[in-house]
């Protein structure tokens, strides 16, 4: 038997945010309403919600993950001691079947019914720590800059070829940029590094995942921020789904025999960490470079064969962290 009786949807925009509540597991039973996204607009919110006697305790909120759009109404909602469940917007979409027309009101009830629907597999979202915010939004300003540097220079090398002039120009004026984007990107690895070594958990598990060889510093705490301090993921290969490094069988009868391979899904950037962990892992001393020979010796595609480093990083990195042990080197 269900511990929840009422089913809150919430549709999130930027300005505001539409609220429908399924009341007593009845999908024909609902209420709707559209409140500012701002803290005036949430104490609205919980106003209403306690007159249709639906509180904390007998009602499941789901929301799909918007970023910072719907930051401030999931942090409002657990410290009320809310369970929210905050769920891909895709998974949602197709539970849902073949639909026409949508609005706010709409879609807030869909995700309300999504959730009375598939409340054995809630997920009841855990928060993460505020300093592994503090490390998200570093890297997210890394990337950032790390993007802009690679366009300006980019853009005088290109112009190299053709305007040598102009290119001279383009040198002169972007300098003084390139040269502080490269201070500031000194500047937050430092304050990262101060970061890790101020937290024992984090030290720990910035510790664990480094002693892989081929894991650098950005790709453990990428895998820290990701997985909410490997909470997020009961087992590896769950995390390899996630990171897009696991191939998945593709056949139909007796027409279709497509190879295995990996689904569009995935973290972008955890894959992107995870190719170029695996280039360096190949091209160091020890097991996976003499792995790495074997199988294309033995004719198989680079690629897969890279892939199939990716997936072994992760497992290996799930093992440190799972044991609580650093990762020792086989020797031959």
């Amino acid at each position: 038997m269900s511990k929840f009786s009422n089913f809150l949807g919430i549709d999130v925009s930027k300005d505001y945010f539409d609220a429908v509540v399924i009341l007593n597991c009845d999908k024909n039973n609902t209420i709707h309403n559209q409140f500012s996204n701002n803290n005036k607009g949430l104490r609205e919110l919980v106003k209403w919600l306690k007159s249709n006697q639906s509180t904390n305790l007998n009602t499941l909120v789901c929301l799909e993950h918007t970023g910072m759009y719907g930051k401030l109404i999931i942090q409002d909602l657990l410290s009320k001691e809310f369970k929210l469940w905050v769920e891909m917007s895709l998974k949602i979409i197709r539970s849902i079947g073949v639909q026409r027309g949508k609005n706010d009101k709409i879609d807030a009830e869909r995700i309300a019914f999504y959730a009375m629907k598939n409340q054995e597999e809630a997920q009841i979202y855990q928060a993460p720590r505020k300093i592994i915010d503090q490390i998200k939004k570093l890297i997210s300003l890394r990337e950032h800059l790390i993007t802009t540097k690679a366009m300006l220079v980019r853009n005088s090398n290109e112009l190299k070829g053709f305007e040598p002039e102009l290119s001279k120009i383009h040198k002169k004026f972007s300098k003084s940029t390139i040269k502080g984007i490269e201070t500031d990107l000194k500047n937050i690895e430092l304050e990262l590094d101060k970061i890790v070594k101020t937290d024992e958990n984090l030290s720990n598990l910035f510790e664990k995942a480094t002693s892989v060889t081929g894991v650098g510093k950005v790709t453990a705490l990428f895998l820290i921020c990701y997985t909410n301090e490997f909470k997020m993921y009961e087992t590896p290969r769950q995390l390899a789904c996630y990171c897009g490094v696991v191939p998945f069988e593709h056949t139909s009868g007796k027409s279709v025999r497509a190879k295995p391979r990996v689904h569009y899904m995935a973290n972008k950037k955890l894959k992107k960490q995870l190719h170029m962990c695996a280039i360096s892992s190949i091209r160091a001393d020890g097991e996976l470079k003499e792995y790495f020979n074997k199988k294309v010796a033995e004719g198989k595609n680079k690629m897969l064969v890279i892939n199939n480093v990716r997936n072994k990083l992760i497992h290996r990195i799930c093992a440190c962290v799972n044991k609580n042990k650093l990762y020792e080197k086989k020797t031959a």
